[in-house]
């Protein structure tokens, strides 16, 4: 019995191989086909590389690869066949020279900044943020000596005065968590560039489906991959995507050196959800603009902020810059006991401070998300005792209304 001769992976029908494709290739064609990366087995899904280290043939193969003579794997806390696929086929999508994944969307947010500054630097940032993402910022970069100095984002004389003298690293996101404030980039971007700074934009809320910032003069983008970049909940995940010598000497340096590498596992779950993430996105928008519309209609729900209603401050802003007014719904009903009320009341929608799922999520920022910030920071941001965020998922509209309906009603 003569043994199985499978093909070498020279003869591997490799989708890198035809890297004069791309070019033509629409976002949902790259969005399956990019960065497809097959064995010389010829599996037709991905393959789960779930290992930590390499072999080489010879001493002097190793010492070739340490040096940098040669470009190999070597160890999976430095890169991995299955996470480098993921990162090649999100920076298809993104339109970007790079991409390196994280263990965790806050992980890609924290190397994106630590490893471009130092201390004396300036980082000037958008109010609204996140609530991990603003304690980087105001709490922990200034302990190594960067300065932090905080804008309305969307107030351009604001981001004038601060961007007037010097600063290293402009950061912001837009729609912003959980107000949903959109900022004008291309504005934003220039004042920066002209203040020397770089530009890093959380485009979490917006998906690389509804917005491109690098088109619109960012210069680095992160994600929180864990939302709808996954899509149901799995699994963590991260990633940062610039030009290739940022992201290759300078975060690729950090990443290296300090570990907050992603599993090849949760890069395999991950690469498989951006097949399905254009589909899943659009729609979340449209259940979301016809959530939004219902909501604003009622005569009990005093607040809706949707960036796709017409109501909204940055309407006109967002129908430039983004495809559609994404999966998130914000809306205050006056109280905390009423908001309570509602989210208790709820049979489909359920609680948590999660977002980016099928299933439609809600929380209350105020105790959860940005339970740390000052009475004041709230106030400033919108987040009101009454305040909620929905995560809008993949159930059918009419379904989601009618649990929305019979939680408010009865609270009448």
């Amino acid at each position: 019995m003569t043994s199985k001769s499978y093909m070498s992976p020279s003869q591997t029908p490799d989708s890198r191989s035809r890297i004069e494709d791309l070019p033509t290739w629409q976002p949902s064609t790259r969005l399956i086909h990019g960065g497809t990366l097959r064995s010389e087995f010829c599996e037709t899904g991905e393959a789960v590389f779930l290992n930590s280290g390499y072999v080489y043939a010879t001493a002097e193969e190793a010492e070739a690869a340490f040096d940098g003579t040669t470009e190999r794997y070597v160890y999976s806390r430095f890169r991995n066949p299955t996470v480098q696929m993921f990162e090649d086929r999100l920076a298809l999508l993104e339109g970007a020279p790079a991409c390196r994944a994280t263990a965790s969307g806050m992980a890609a947010v924290f190397a994106a900044l630590a490893c471009q500054l130092e201390a004396g630097d300036r980082v000037v940032a958008s109010r609204a943020l996140f609530g991990s993402c603003a304690h980087i910022v105001t709490q922990i970069l200034p302990r190594y000596g960067v300065t932090a100095t905080i804008v309305e984002g969307t107030d351009l004389d604001a981001w004038t005065a601060a961007l007037a003298t010097p600063a290293k690293v402009v950061f912001l996101e837009t729609p912003s968590n959980p107000g949903l404030e959109v900022i004008d980039l291309p504005a934003v971007c220039a004042l920066a560039h002209a203040a020397g700074a770089r530009v890093v934009v959380d485009n979490v809320f917006a998906t690389p489906i509804l917005q491109s910032p690098l088109t619109l003069g960012a210069d680095v983008v992160v994600y929180s991959a864990t939302k709808h970049i996954d899509g149901q909940g799995r699994c963590l995940g991260g990633a940062v995507l610039g030009d290739r010598a940022f992201i290759e000497d300078e975060l690729g340096l950090f990443l290296r050196h300090t570990g907050p590498s992603l599993s090849p596992f949760n890069a395999w779950v991950l690469l498989k959800g951006l097949e399905t993430l254009e589909l899943r996105v659009e729609r979340h928008c449209a259940t979301a603009l016809a959530v939004a519309r219902y909501l604003e209609g009622r005569g009990d729900v005093p607040t809706v902020r949707y960036p796709g209603l017409e109501s909204h401050p940055q309407h006109a802003l967002a129908a430039r810059q983004m495809k559609a007014g994404g999966p998130i719904v914000a809306f205050d009903v006056g109280s905390k006991e009423r908001a309570f009320g509602l989210m208790n009341a709820l049979r489909l929608v359920t609680i948590s401070n999660n977002l980016g799922d099928a299933k439609s999520l809600i929380c209350h920022p105020a105790t959860t998300t940005h339970q740390k910030l000052s009475p004041e920071e709230k106030t400033a941001q919108g987040i009101t005792p009454g305040f909620l965020r929905l995560s809008v998922g993949l159930e059918a509209a009419e379904d989601l209304v009618a649990d929305l309906g019979r939680a408010l009603d009865s609270m009448a």
